[in-house]
């Protein structure tokens, strides 16, 4: 049952950013983390990059290094299988490398669904466990400021790391926080039962379960344990991943958290199609799942959202609160940002 959009703004394209560098282009602005900054909506968006150059029979493929910045491998294309368009792999057993690097900018917007500033300010690959990027920034205000958990890829997997800041102008890195493969790792705004609580997306190549949410605990934001399965996939339409989209929000019936799920590839197809769903989770044990939407509630619908670098994709990864409503920032087909507006109590009454 896909609710009806409230509204709906295309806020960033490629075309929005200019490039890093001038050997680069700009192919994807996608996936943001959103927070309330002094009353302004402030975005850290993801820009994903390729070299500007091509060589006949191989592929690309960017990392940083901490020497020379953004360095490129050529590929051979005869020795490579695409998985999928954001992806080769090295045959007939090598490692899969990106076609892009990755890393984060920070937008202010004139309101909840313009853009005022694209600014000059970055969350740059920093380290060896981000050498391929960084990527698909969430944010919590929590304890008196804003913690960013953020994917960093590298040849050792996708880990996720935690950086924090109190005015989007300087940033503290904390490092990783939870090793490969995990990603979409969101944080409850407040502590519960005096622990901090994350839910966190372990990737797994076993095949022995569809895909799952975990949760976890802290008492500092970088040790994690007491790890606990919040959620697999139930339905066709969530078979292939799922994962946290924004940071919950509390409501006074329990924990809202948005997440996303995809479904597998049709034959011929090397992406499936990427929904969201919403659940509410137990206020004082959010291990616990009090309802949830069978079916998605967003479905890809837009242009941007049904073409583009990664067609069929809606994938909402900041939040900001209104009186009665709530506006997602979602990335579209891994190439733009939308703001789309839904009803808060369309939500809610959407769950069984």
């Amino acid at each position: 049952m896909s609710l009806i959009r409230r509204s709906e703004q295309l806020l960033l394209s490629p075309i929005s950013i200019a490039p890093s560098h001038e050997d680069l282009e700009v192919i994807g602005v996608f996936n943001p983390g959103a927070a309330m900054l002094a009353g302004e909506v402030v975005l850290l968006v993801r820009v994903a990059e390729r070299p500007r150059e091509r060589r006949p029979g191989f592929t690309a493929s960017p990392r940083w290094t901490a020497d020379h910045g953004v360095t490129v491998d050529w590929l051979n294309d005869d020795e490579l299988d695409r998985a999928d368009p954001r992806v080769v792999k090295i045959l007939p057993s090598g490692p899969t490398r990106l076609t892009f690097v990755s890393h984060l900018r920070l937008v202010r917007l004139g309101d909840d669904s313009s853009v005022g500033e694209v600014t000059e300010t970055r969350i740059v690959p920093e380290s060896r466990w981000e050498e391929y990027g960084v990527e698909d920034p969430r944010i919590t205000f929590l304890d008196g400021r804003y913690d960013i958990t953020y994917a960093a890829a590298s040849r050792h997997g996708v880990a996720t790391a935690l950086a924090s800041t109190v005015d989007f102008m300087r940033f503290e890195r904390h490092g990783i926080i939870l090793c490969p493969d995990n990603k979409d790792v969101v944080l409850f705004p407040e502590r519960i039962g005096g622990h901090y609580t994350a839910i966190h997306r372990p990737s797994s190549a076993a095949g022995f379960c569809r895909p799952e949410m975990w949760i976890a605990r802290s008492p500092d934001l970088v040790h994690w344990g007491r790890h606990k399965r919040l959620y697999g996939g139930q339905s066709d339409w969530e078979a292939d991943r799922v994962g946290a989209g924004p940071p919950p929000v509390r409501t006074p019936e329990g924990w809202l958290l948005f997440y996303h799920a995809s479904s597998r590839p049709a034959p011929g197809e090397r992406v499936g199609v990427y929904a969201v769903g919403a659940m509410l989770l137990d206020p004082e044990n959010p291990a616990r799942v009090i309802r949830r939407t069978t079916e998605p509630i967003l479905v890809p619908t837009s242009a941007h959202e049904q073409g583009g670098f990664v067609a069929g994709v809606v994938f909402p990864t900041g939040l900001v609160e209104r009186a009665r409503s709530l506006v997602l920032y979602s990335g579209a087909a891994d190439e733009h940002v939308v703001a789309i507006e839904l009803d808060r109590d369309e939500v809610l009454a959407a769950m069984e």
